[in-house]
């Protein structure tokens, strides 16, 4: 399904009926990462999954704000455009967290319950390498430019236990040029300076709201212990997973957080 959102067009997976549940996904993929969860859960819930702007199948425009203001704004404007009116379940992973966490903290009202997966909203966040390689000009643009088929498969088998090669392919298909250009935009834009603030706000928010965080233990990119510093009382740690938690664990990440709907949300 797509939807044009202002400048862009966002495609995005709009499955099952029930409370709405909103999952946002990371750097590079696409709302594919959550097919395996979405498999699950969308026979107890709506599960509604869009492309990022600039990522997957969807559009930005040359000037795409992703300012965590700029990103609040997007998901706001997405939720909106959907006509969800009813508070909904949000599901976050890698960047998929600043774009909903900081909709979380300016729209905490529209906000059922929150899931954070491998990600980060502190600003003394140090960027993992590429990320560092990526903020640079020039060099940036270099490092995509020479990112081939096989050395993403190599990264992501590093960072990964247990994806598949067609699950590497099928990101990889999908990571087109204008997707590069958007991906330098996106960390050229993301200096962890810039959650000073937000952050304590965030966590003054998921103090007070059923929230968790499930996080892959053998994540490179991220530390495990940013994942006891988003102010939720639950924090559930999978040591057989790498960075891509949803993609490699979807079964037993679905099951869990089907438990966190029943528990928190008083399901029968």
């Amino acid at each position: 399904m797509k939807i044009n959102i202002e400048h862009s067009v966002v495609h995005y997976i709009d499955e099952g009926q029930g409370l709405p549940t909103l999952l946002l996904h990371g750097n590079p993929d696409s709302s594919e990462v959550w097919s395996g969860v979405i498999a699950v859960l969308a026979g107890h819930m709506r599960c509604i999954a869009p492309d990022l702007p600039g990522f997957g199948l969807s559009t930005a425009p040359e000037d795409v704000d992703y300012s965590l203001e700029g990103m609040a704004a997007f998901v706001d404007r997405f939720v909106t455009a959907l006509g969800i009116a009813e508070p909904l379940n949000l599901v976050v992973h890698d960047i998929g967290g600043p774009f909903g966490l900081a909709w979380v903290v300016k729209h905490p009202d529209k906000v059922r319950s929150v899931v954070v997966m491998n990600t980060v909203f502190h600003a003394d966040y140090r960027w993992h390498l590429f990320g560092r390689l990526w903020r640079m000009p020039v060099i940036g643009e270099m490092v995509q430019a020479l990112t081939s088929r096989r050395g993403f498969t190599r990264e992501v088998k590093r960072a990964s236990r247990k994806l598949s090669r067609e699950q590497i392919n099928r990101t990889y298909d999908l990571i087109t040029p204008a997707v590069k250009r958007v991906m330098l935009r996106w960390y050229r834009a993301a200096n962890p300076r810039n959650f000073a603030g937000w952050e304590e706000q965030l966590q003054n928010i998921l103090a007070a709201k059923p929230s968790i965080v499930l996080w892959a233990e053998h994540d490179p990119y991220i530390p495990s212990h940013y994942a006891n510093r988003f102010g939720t009382k639950t924090v559930e740690r999978f040591t057989g997973s790498g960075h891509w938690l949803p993609a490699e664990l979807p079964d037993a990440v679905a099951s869990r957080m089907l438990r966190f709907y029943k528990e928190a949300l008083g399901w029968a």
